[in-house]
């Protein structure tokens, strides 16, 4: 068993997989609403919508979590802006704002002398490179996203199956889709330095949407998804240790290959005659 827990005892390995278990929580809150309420476009705008704020926090010497999460949430904004246009639709401002706001920190990266390094590491992610500060700072956000779930779950769950009945109910949908998108915006300003902006979808969408295969009760899903990214999270360190490979990219292809193991084992659950139920005799 020696190959199992030798790699956690080095020093930067523990941090990284307590950074992932961390991010894996946040994303477990944050991801289910993303699936349940069809966000999964958007979220991949904001995640590369970060860069400039990244970008820019890089080159003055500034908190790149604070630059992301800047960055991400004028994406929003922007999207939010856009949307409000009869002649546009969401997807095609999500879109415009997407390349724009990757161009723009493409050209800002550009002009550093570590283009390539910096480039690298904000795309794929440095999970390795975790201090015991980043791990302060995922606590602590992982304590906000706690914070929002709880305290807006009924205005979420009305906002993800019915809006209008939202409006009804006096939940106030505007000021809860504002919230959502502040939880997702926590999420993926935390992930990216773990997994990277390309590669945040695995642990942002992918557990959620594998839980969803198989539990109905929102809190569950929360809980599984969190489960199957620290999953992901140390079975990945351990492969990436072991052969190799880049640790975020492979914490991510386990995430994702999580699902479709998921969605296998689903279709053949769906596939299997269903058993006679067998009338009770009376007494």
């Amino acid at each position: 068993m020696e190959w199992l827990t030798s790699p956690f005892e080095v020093g930067f390995v523990a941090r990284a997989l307590w950074g992932g278990l961390l991010v894996s929580a946040i994303c477990g809150l944050a991801g289910t609403w993303v699936v349940l309420r069809g966000m999964a476009f958007m979220s991949d705008a904001m995640s590369h919508g970060m860069l400039p704020g990244v970008a820019v926090a890089a080159l003055l010497g500034g908190n790149l979590l604070l630059g992301a999460a800047l960055s991400a949430l004028a994406m929003a904004f922007g999207i939010t802006a856009l949307s409000r246009s009869k002649r546009l639709s969401q997807d095609t401002g999500i879109g415009l704002l997407f390349v724009g706001m990757l161009a723009a920190g493409v050209i800002i990266v550009s002009r550093s002398q570590s283009f390539a390094v910096d480039l690298t590491g904000f795309l794929f992610g440095d999970v390795l490179s975790v201090q015991h500060a980043d791990l302060v700072v995922l606590g602590c956000a992982l304590a906000a996203a706690v914070l929002i779930a709880a305290a807006c779950h009924r205005s979420f769950v009305a906002l993800a199956f019915d809006r209008r009945k939202a409006a009804t109910l006096g939940l106030r949908p505007g000021l809860a889709q504002g919230l959502m998108v502040g939880l997702l915006t926590l999420a993926i300003a935390a992930s990216f330095h773990v997994v990277g902006t390309l590669l945040v979808f695995g642990l942002l969408i992918a557990p959620p949407a594998a839980m969803a295969l198989w539990a109905d009760r929102i809190p569950v899903i929360m809980a599984g998804a969190a489960l199957l990214g620290a999953a992901a999270t140390a079975g990945g360190l351990l492969v990436s240790w072991h052969l190799g490979t880049a640790a975020g990219a492979t914490i991510a292809a386990l995430a994702v290959a999580s699902f479709f193991a998921s969605a296998l084992a689903a279709l053949v659950r769906d596939r299997l005659p269903l058993r006679p139920t067998v009338e009770p005799k009376g007494l």
